[in-house]
């Protein structure tokens, strides 16, 4: 037997992107899956290789205490993967209100569900680099303030102290994973720089730049993520650990290499219009890999190469 062969696991946002991956990934290894469903999108990964058909389903919120509660009980959950979240920067900075509480709600219901239960094991809790927010001194440690004062930074910020205290106050196994910019295949939120710069090359449209283009951030193939949530669990920590390449990249300097990769002389057009942008984030992983000994498997042009390729065969379907 594997270490989740038969073992039961609960993931909110398993249609998502990192969901989605997540979720085959733990099916192939023979996992006991129940996943929650709130909307039904015919194009998330998990539908269209056939998983979503092979595992349980929870219908609802994360906003639901009650339903979180008779899950984790009812189910008799050993691990829980928390992924669900409102996670796009202009729809909180248009509708903070729904951004904060699905986000802080959320996290608070699955931790109270997992107090009541008793039979948990482990809580991998997505976070993000955005939790640190805006600091001077780079690369982000675990031990950098979370200092989130954007309405996206915030809700994540709060999300990993809400998951810390419920560590530090009831002894709850969480650990919380804050990873970089996440891509791969499967991400139909076309306004992220990575699938919307593919679709705009295979479309034959220059692609679209929102910020000023100088903007640095950490990119962290999908396939790395998931292993990393899946190394949290399977170790059995709690705690905070970054997880990243390592290999900070400037927006424009990223989308240059998209259309390097895809041979196109399509030119990018700035538009310099976000907001609550922090200028420059990048991750030191030193933590992960000394104590957990994980290391990325993908370097960022092999995931770069990977997700292209996703895309090319979605589009000629």
């Amino acid at each position: 037997m594997t270490f989740w062969e038969n073992r039961p696991v609960f993931i909110t946002g398993a249609t998502g992107l990192v969901g989605s991956w997540l979720t085959t990934k733990l099916y192939q290894e023979k996992a006991d899956i129940v996943i929650l469903m709130r909307d039904w999108n015919p194009h998330s990964l998990l539908v269209r290789n056939g998983v979503y058909d092979k595992v349980r389903h929870v219908h609802g919120d994360i906003e639901d205490s009650e339903l979180m509660d008779r899950t984790i009980s009812d189910y008799e959950i050993d691990t829980v993967f928390h992924l669900a979240a409102q996670a796009i920067v202009p729809i909180a900075n248009r509708h903070p209100k729904n951004t904060i509480i699905s986000n802080v709600v959320g996290i608070v219901n699955v931790l109270e569900a997992v107090k009541k239960s008793k039979l948990v094991k482990s809580i991998v809790v997505a976070s993000s680099d955005k939790a640190y927010g805006e600091n001077v001194i780079l690369p982000y440690t675990e031990t950098t303030p979370l200092n989130g004062l954007d309405p996206y930074a915030c809700s994540k910020s709060s999300e990993d102290l809400i998951s810390q205290t419920y560590n530090k106050t009831y002894d709850l196994p969480v650990a919380i994973a804050r990873c970089g910019n996440i891509f791969g295949g499967g991400d139909f939120n076309w306004n992220r720089l990575v699938p919307g710069t593919i679709r705009s090359v295979l479309l034959g449209k220059n692609p679209v730049i929102r910020s000023n283009g100088l903007m640095v951030r950490d990119y962290f193939y999908v396939e790395d993520a998931v292993n990393a949530y899946i190394c949290l669990a399977e170790s059995r920590v709690t705690g905070a650990y970054n997880f990243g390449n390592e290999e900070p990249r400037t927006v424009i300097g990223m989308t240059n290499e998209i259309l390097r990769l895809m041979k196109s002389k399509l030119e990018p057009a700035i538009m310099n219009i976000a907001n609550n942008e922090i200028m420059e984030q990048s991750l030191c992983t030193k933590k992960a890999r000394e104590e957990l000994n994980w290391n990325p498997v993908f370097a960022l042009e092999e995931g770069l190469k990977k997700t292209i390729d996703w895309y090319k065969e979605y589009f000629n379907e």
